[in-house]
């Protein structure tokens, strides 16, 4: 195909201050974009409890985290949309349509009044303008990656489309940065009541400075060219995905290339910042600033992976960034925990769990969508373990038997949701505590918080708990705080019958005697191996993803280049990256070992490097402007 036309030795035309002008301008519109579609994750707690109020606290947040897979799952269908009408009508309107509703979307999130206000509408129209968002995110990058390669001069396309790649990176950096200053400025209690609206608002400013910037870009050249010889294509679908010539193209860029880069993109950003926060405990600030140093420290290397790519090829670079994630994930994340939680560290390697269980009840928890209930005796104990990030071991009990765990000298009986009925609230809360207990015991950095205890349920308390070794007496003659009736009630503290009639009572503050919680020391985490190992997995994030854009682009036809290289990109990046928590989580739950998720990146990094490595060809010193 005369599209990719080879021509190596071609002298580089230096690119003029327009072009450069035109290419910063589409990476910082295309900065904002990701900024706008990573508040939603960052924020998904605080959005869950205003726009799906009427329910429990662990289905509103199952329901937030639907809403944000929302807009990873119609992702492809963005590219599909937006990479046809970028292919019939141009690359810069289609630009401008993205942009606006992906800012439009976000800023009405802003303002969207919750589900207090007006019931089933608000959590209806909060996926309705996730959707947007996704749809928007699905047209944005292939358009982007389009624009500024079909600028960029021959020689230097790595150079120049390596900036769109930071636009990723730099929008998540920036989410962080707008949630951690309005929380540090309206404080944690008012950011949780409202504050968390104001990142959302602020998208307004951004989206104007965006629009501003894209009316006064040009059309690309190849695009101009292709244009005024009538040779646009007609049917970009069609004759993408539905001519093997095309098809098998973009089914190479997506198992040789995509899929490889999107698993060690998650895993080196988003996988790494869940594995701080759900795995080893640390608290969420921290972990966002450790993030965010990592980012600040690695983004530069997109650049330079860029610029070397037009040197050296996209594929070395590429397929050297997989081989090295895959062989030392386990090292890093192992790493990650010594410097992260050294007591938990320090008890996994000391003690394991010992799981008996009839096989028949132990599921694969896979759980993409949040939505999945596992019940069974043996998923009850295992997804506990996993939760706290307790290492374990299943071993095959008598068939028909509820499963038992055992820590250290204790055993405890776990038990099925389904057969407890009405008592499975107290089962799970009586479950939970003797194994907590048990893990305190062994060694893992459990605390305990402090206990609310109203006057008519103190010697029940203190009888349902031995091991605090209370007295009653001297609990009621230390400070207490009367509360009235209503008070006792709105605190859950009294349910509304056990109320009627008091008009008020005293409650005891009881500390050590309230819930578990798995935490790692402030003191004892260290900051400066945390944020080099974190630096490390973004650099190989920007080996795998800083040459990607100009690999894609120069491997369609230019007359389906926006639609061709979308799909694959979002498909890889949407659906085999977005699924990548999930997955790990229930590998690491089947196999009660907190790194045997990693398995999940580096079998997909590893397909994709033999693949890669076996049919990709080269592209650096392809001609994208010749015309069919």
């Amino acid at each position: 195909m005369a599209n990719v036309t080879s021509v190596r030795g071609a002298k580089a035309a230096p690119m003029t201050g327009e072009e450069k002008k035109v290419i910063f301008a589409s990476s910082l519109g295309t900065v904002f974009e990701w900024y706008d579609f990573y508040l939603y994750g960052s924020l998904a707690v605080y959005i869950g409890a205003t726009f799906f109020s009427a329910y429990p606290e662990t289905t509103r947040n199952i329901f937030a985290l639907l809403a944000f897979a929302a807009g990873f799952l119609v992702r492809p269908f963005g590219a599909l949309v937006f990479g046809r009408l970028g292919d019939l009508v141009g690359r810069k309107y289609t630009f401008l349509v993205t942009i606006l509703i992906m800012g439009i979307s976000t800023f009405l999130v802003g303002i969207l009044p919750g589900a207090a206000s007006i019931g089933i509408a608000a959590p209806i129209l909060l996926l309705v303008l996730r959707m947007l968002q996704g749809l928007a995110l699905g047209g944005e990058y292939g358009g982007a990656a389009t624009y500024v390669a079909e600028h960029a001069p021959h020689g230097r396309r790595g150079y120049f489309t390596a900036w769109i790649q930071t636009t990723a990176t730099l929008g998540l950096f920036l989410s962080l940065v707008v949630i951690l200053g309005v929380q540090l400025i309206v404080g944690k209690e008012a950011f949780a009541a409202w504050g968390w609206r104001i990142p959302f608002l602020v998208s307004v400013a951004l989206l104007g400075v965006s629009v501003w910037i894209r009316m006064k870009m040009n059309e690309s050249p190849a695009f101009q060219k292709m244009k005024s010889e009538g040779k646009t294509s007609k049917a970009p679908l069609t004759e993408a995905f539905g001519q093997w010539r095309n098809a098998k193209i973009a089914l190479l860029a997506l198992f040789g290339a995509v899929v490889g880069q999107a698993v060690v993109w998650y895993t080196g950003q988003f996988y790494a910042l869940f594995f701080l926060q759900s795995i080893l405990k640390v608290d969420g600030q921290s972990a966002n600033m450790m993030v965010a140093a990592a980012l600040l420290l690695g983004t530069g290397f997109f650049v330079l992976f860029g610029w070397l790519s037009d040197k050296i090829g996209r594929k070395p670079i590429i397929m050297a960034g997989l081989l090295l994630a895959m062989l030392t994930y386990f090292p890093l994340f192992k790493t990650l925990t010594w410097a992260g939680n050294p007591a938990l560290a320090e008890a996994q390697a000391s003690s394991r769990a010992t799981v008996t269980a009839d096989p028949a009840d132990c599921k694969f928890q896979f759980n993409p969508t949040g939505t999945a209930k596992f019940t069974t005796s043996c998923d009850v104990a295992t997804a506990f373990l996993t939760k706290n990030s307790v290492p374990y071991d299943v071993v095959n009990g008598p068939a028909g038997q509820p499963a038992t765990v055992a820590i250290g000298s204790a055993t405890i009986p776990s038990f099925d949701v389904t057969a407890a009925g009405a008592d499975a609230k107290a089962r799970t809360a009586a479950f939970e505590k003797q194994i907590n207990i048990a893990l305190h015991d062994a060694g893992y950095p459990l605390q305990r918080g402090a206990a609310k205890v109203p006057d008519a349920k103190l010697d029940g308390f203190i009888a349902a708990n031995p091991e605090l070794g209370l007295n009653a007496a001297a609990v009621r003659g230390g400070e207490s705080a009367t509360m009235t009736a209503q008070q006792l009630t709105d605190a859950k503290l009294l349910t509304a019958e056990e109320a009627a009639g008091v008009t008020s009572m005293p409650v005891y503050t009881v500390a050590g005697a309230g819930s578990f919680a798995m935490v790692a020391d402030p003191q004892r985490v260290n900051w400066v191996v945390i944020i080099a190992v974190l630096t490390v997995l973004v650099i190989y994030v920007t080996m795998v993803y800083g040459p990607i854009a100009a690999l894609l682009v120069e491997l369609f036809p230019t007359r389906i280049r926006y639609t061709g290289m979308s799909l694959p990109y979002h498909i890889g990046n949407g659906w085999f990256g977005g699924l990548l928590p999930a997955t790990a989580f229930a590998m690491s739950a089947a196999k009660g070992d907190i790194y045997y998720g990693l398995w999940y990146p580096i079998v997909f990094a590893g397909i994709t490097l033999v693949i890669g490595m076996l049919f990709l060809p080269e592209t650096k010193d392809r001609n994208i402007n010749a015309i069919e």
